[in-house]
């Protein structure tokens, strides 16, 4: 199987994008899938998911992360690490990443760095999915990942302020669609959803009634469990196999692993 390559974007903060991401992976390796995670956000939450606050401090700032990488124009394979789980490895981020934009300015063709960066990893066939975190703007740097990738899903939370900007997020990707004409919205996922409340319906509806848009018939609920994987740097299946939120993450997977 061809390394597929799906990233995780909404330009709203807040929409349960790393959350997303982190556990989507470790899914994946539960499904017998080699995986490599990318965070891309300067705020290092997909990091976080997976080593100590010590630790992702630590590669943060030295030279072995992301941001090094793409402002040297340097492969991607060199700064692969391993987390603490089998099948599952990441490139780290960098605080630095919030001066990315400034750095890619001035380089050739440079809505294609990363995909360069990344084109060896993916040729080598090693992972069967390649998932990077997205930081929540768009600009060059977003820009970037999607071009790098084959796939985008967007998480959307089920709040009064959940689709606030989307429109903005479907008209970006049509301006990348222009570069990369093979990148495809997989599909939104519902974050958050709290059922007791009206609006949880209102956000499923408003996505059914977008123009071939996929929406994932899993939606993540609010657990308080997550919270607890997060704070002890863990996924929630890795943390808490019985608890909702594994159960709804693993079958989001599924539904990821069976959608062409």
């Amino acid at each position: 199987m061809k390394t597929q390559v799906i990233c995780f974007a909404n330009n709203k903060g807040g929409s349960g994008k790393s959350t997303t991401c982190a556990n989507v992976g470790y899914g994946l390796t539960q499904l017998g899938k080699k995986v490599l995670l990318i965070d891309g956000d300067m705020q290092l939450n997909l990091s976080l998911s997976f080593f100590t606050d010590d630790e992702v401090l630590e590669y943060a700032q030295g030279t072995d992360n992301l941001y090094h990488a793409i402002r040297n124009q340097k492969d991607l394979k060199n700064y692969i690490i391993h987390t603490p789980y089998e099948n599952l490895d990441m490139i780290p981020s960098s605080t630095l990443m919030s001066s990315i934009e400034y750095e890619l300015f001035t380089k050739w063709q440079r809505e294609f760095i990363l995909k360069k960066c990344l084109s060896s990893i993916i040729e080598s066939e090693a992972y069967d999915y390649i998932l990077i975190d997205a930081p929540p703007t768009l600009g060059g740097w977003v820009m970037n990942i999607l071009c790098a990738s084959d796939k985008v899903i967007i998480p959307v939370e089920a709040t009064p302020w959940g689709l606030f900007g989307l429109g903005n997020m479907f008209e970006f990707l049509e301006q990348v669609k222009q570069m990369s004409p093979d990148l495809e919205v997989m599909g939104t996922v519902v974050t958050k959803v709290d059922t007791r409340k009206n609006y949880f319906k209102q956000t499923f509806e408003s996505l059914r009634d977008l123009e071939d848009i996929h929406v994932f018939e899993t939606y993540i609920r609010v657990d308080s469990s997550v919270e607890w994987s997060q704070d002890n740097n863990m996924p929630i299946m890795a943390y808490r196999r019985s608890s909702r939120s594994a159960q709804e993450y693993m079958a989001l997977t599924e539904e990821i692993v069976n959608r062409k």
